[in-house]
């Protein structure tokens, strides 16, 4: 095994143990903030005790919020390649490839985003491996299995993501074109580099076996708002499989899952586990301490435990002092915030800062140290996968039209929809894309409903709109992983 931190940069394997040293960074098991990294624990003692146990749970959820994914850059990433945006920088450092469509296998946001998330998957097939070698030490199989559902939510998280931005949409082909590759076993040397990529449905197909496994096996809630937030709970499996289905277009099961959490009318509040519901002011959601019952799960940070220089969604989105101002939001015809449907009154709409000519979006005030949370999947996002699936299997009916109306007037109650205002489902389901815009603008949303819809993403400024038939609609397999994996293939 390559005693070097090099080796997994440059592979973009997640090894965790590092010249005889296993590595996992921590959070505080009370309050799964503030991490606490373990650094010096060797193979044999890694899952001696409950407490390192718990304390590798927590390091696994450090992972995945890196600055480099869920910690900032991949909502980035996801709204910049669409309309919704521009750049007023052009700093290299901060997605201006990736807004304009100009990634190569050697940039950095490929690379960087890739490696991390390998370096997390890996991470939660060692620990997998470790809990059921060890059940024994925490003497509750329940707990066992608990802690190895979170790991599985995560691994299926992660591969879900990797889907998103590096393979074919399932909808080319039926998922018949080249996923990632699909690495399910811990890895401690370089021995294993030489996988091939697995197609886009098997890889779907674990990330649904993962999730699903979490979902029987997670708790329905923990003893905290904040652990509610920011650790996987059965409701939050649920509400990603109604993300993950959607992106399959499999619209009979996200209406299945999101039955799990949303009544059939409204008052719309989840019945089991976590009760989630729409806050009244959107703005709360946004807003200390960020762990309503809308946020199903979200990514914290403290002063101690921070994004990273250049990865927050305030450094990207707000102008300074609060950040760098990189991106500001697009006011041509083009862009959501001066889309005739969004009216002056929207709560949503006023969620921005304006510096002299330019608009910039303020849903995540926080700094100069940026410590908002970055959402990862809220309750408003299963109310509106709802809704698109019912009217996509069924037409338009009550259900779908309520669903639309609870994202809707909660933030402008000027507008309420009926059947009359849609001539057939088409007209609904543009209503409906429409809201996504308004509602998650700057969370993360916008190129992902153009990619699973096999829809153009749309140009902006002086960069042209990107058809489904050209090879930047999606991103390219990083070099790194293409010269260290032999048997990976790039994408065309």
């Amino acid at each position: 095994m390559k005693n070097s931190i090099k080796f997994i940069q440059k592979t973009g394997i997640a090894l965790a143990f590092i010249g005889g040293t296993f590595i996992f960074s921590g959070c505080n098991s009370e309050e799964f903030l503030n991490p606490v990294p373990i650094t010096t624990i060797s193979d044999a003692s890694a899952f001696a005790t409950p407490a390192r146990i718990l304390n590798q749970v927590n390091g696994l959820y450090n992972n995945i919020q890196s600055g480099q994914v869920y910690g900032g850059r991949f909502q980035v990433y996801h709204d910049i390649r669409g309309e919704e945006f521009l750049n007023e920088t052009t700093n290299g450092v901060t997605g201006f490839q990736t807004w304009n469509h100009t990634l190569v296998a050697s940039a950095n946001e490929v690379n960087n985003l890739w490696n991390q998330v390998y370096f997390t998957i890996n991470n939660c097939n060692l620990f997998i491996e470790g809990v059921e070698a060890n059940k024994a030490i925490l003497g509750n199989d329940a707990l066992a299995n608990n802690y190895i559902a979170e790991a599985r939510f995560i691994r299926g998280l992660c591969y879900y993501t990797l889907l998103t931005l590096y393979s074919r949409p399932f909808a080319d082909g039926n998922g018949s074109k080249l996923g990632v590759p699909l690495r399910l076993k811990g890895e401690k040397s370089d021995g294993g580099n030489d996988l091939a990529r697995s197609t886009v449905a098997e890889t779907y197909a674990q990330v649904l076996e993962d999730l699903n496994f979490a979902e029987t096996n997670l708790p329905a809630n923990y003893s905290s708002a904040l652990l509610n937030t920011t650790r996987a709970h059965k409701n939050t499996a649920i509400a990603l499989k109604t993300r993950v289905y959607l992106s399959m277009q499999r619209y009979s099961d996200v209406i299945t899952e999101a039955n799990k959490l949303v009544p059939n009318a409204a008052p719309f509040k989840a019945a089991s586990g976590v009760a989630h519901e729409l806050q009244a002011d959107i703005a709360k959601v946004f807003g200390p301490p960020h762990t309503t019952t809308e946020s199903i799960f979200s990514m914290p940070f403290t002063e101690n435990d921070l994004p990273g220089t250049q990865n927050g969604l305030g450094s990207y989105y707000n102008p300074g002092p609060r950040g760098i101002g990189d991106f500001s939001l697009n006011l041509t015809a083009a862009g959501i915030i001066n889309n005739a449907a969004f009216n002056a009154g929207d709560a949503r709409k006023k969620m921005v800062t304006v510096v002299g000519t330019k608009t910039y979006l303020n849903k995540f005030p926080l700094g100069p140290q940026h410590l908002d949370y970055a959402p990862v999947i809220r309750y408003a996002e299963v109310l509106l996968n709802a809704a698109e699936a019912i009217a996509r299997t069924s037409g338009v009916n009550d259900r779908a039209i309520a669903l639309l109306n609870a994202i809707r007037t909660r933030s402008d109650a000027s507008k309420t929809f009926t059947a009359a205002d849609f001539a057939d489902t088409n007209a609904f389901i543009s209503a409906l894309l429409l809201e996504r815009r308004m509602e998650f603008l700057g969370e993360g949303l916008r190129s992902l409903d153009c990619t699973r819809l096999l829809l153009p993403i749309p140009g902006k400024a002086n960069v042209a709109t990107i058809l489904p038939t050209q090879p930047d609609y999606i991103w390219p397999i990083p070099q790194g992983e293409l010269i260290a994996n032999k048997l990976c293939l790039p994408n065309n």
